[in-house]
């Protein structure tokens, strides 16, 4: 191994650290993917969990100011093919081998520049959200998956948004009282956090729903290495889906729903164990 390739493993092994550190369920999820997706997924989860820690976490910080350093940084590793940075460098790799579009890349870092401006979302402004924040994501990961083959892309294009989308808006389900509590947030439209009842709770849950309904046609048909991985993931946020649907409204606005690691774990094994053996 040259200098070169030490360098470029090194900083994938970066990005993989911080997976590890940051996403239990998202590191387990990236094992039943082929050996070959490993370590670009992570270079992907990387980047947009350090973008995301931006917007959330330094709030001593002048946010926006880190953010357009960190933008710029993105497209100078990009355009250049190196970056000092391990998880900018990490990324450009993956960008530039698999060809990752900047549009997606720029939707992206829109999405948490809105987290910087937005406090209550409009329709318009919160399908926008989803779409930077979370379809792109699901996009550039496919990216990976496809291998450069453009036909299976745009079949499984719309899929991968809708899985990125189910995923997001579980996400604000589970998050809504932190959301709101801690960054001032609500992200469902129209949503009243303070007077959110079973009537809206069940109109969200029927959108979920028919994203993640849509999601499933498009992974029966993702490339056998990361067929499975993915609908483990699927699965897991499935199940995680049902049980916000099974609480009342107030223990959601009241309580941050969790999965503690040991069930997690035990939820992604038989998860894959069952897909191994054809029982879902």
């Amino acid at each position: 191994m040259n200098g070169k390739e030490l360098f470029d493993l090194t900083t994938l092994e970066c990005s993989k650290l911080i997976t590890q550190r940051y996403s239990t369920s998202f590191t387990l999820g990236i094992k039943t993917l082929d050996n070959k997706y490993h370590m670009p997924i992570y270079a992907i989860y990387g980047f947009v969990r350090y973008a995301d820690e931006i917007v959330d976490t330094f709030h001593d910080q002048d946010k926006k100011t880190l953010l357009d350093e960190f933008k710029k940084d993105t497209y100078k590793a990009i355009q250049q093919k190196i970056s000092l940075n391990p998880v900018l460098h990490a990324f450009q790799l993956v960008v530039n081998q698999y060809q990752i579009e900047l549009e997606l890349i720029e939707a992206f870092l829109r999405s948490m520049e809105m987290d910087l401006d937005f406090k209550a979302y409009n329709d318009s402004k919160y399908h926008e959200y989803i779409y930077g924040s979370a379809e792109v994501v699901g996009l550039m990961c496919l990216r990976v998956f496809c291998e450069g083959n453009d036909e299976q892309y745009q079949l499984l294009e719309d899929p991968a948004c809708k899985l990125g989308s189910a995923f997001q808006k579980v996400n604000f389900l589970r998050d809504i009282k932190s959301d709101y509590e801690e960054r001032g947030r609500v992200y469902f439209p129209g949503v009243n956090y303070l007077g959110f009842d079973k009537t809206a709770k069940q109109l969200i849950e029927k959108d979920i729903q028919r994203d993640f309904d849509d999601a499933l046609i498009g992974i029966n048909q993702l490339p056998t290495g990361a067929k499975t991985g993915v609908k483990v993931a699927y699965l897991y946020y499935l199940k995680l889906f049902e049980k916000i649907k099974s609480l009342p409204p107030e223990t959601i606005t009241s309580t941050r729903i969790r999965i503690p690691n040991a069930r997690k774990i035990s939820l992604l094994f038989s998860t894959y164990c069952g897909i191994k053996l054809g029982w879902t």
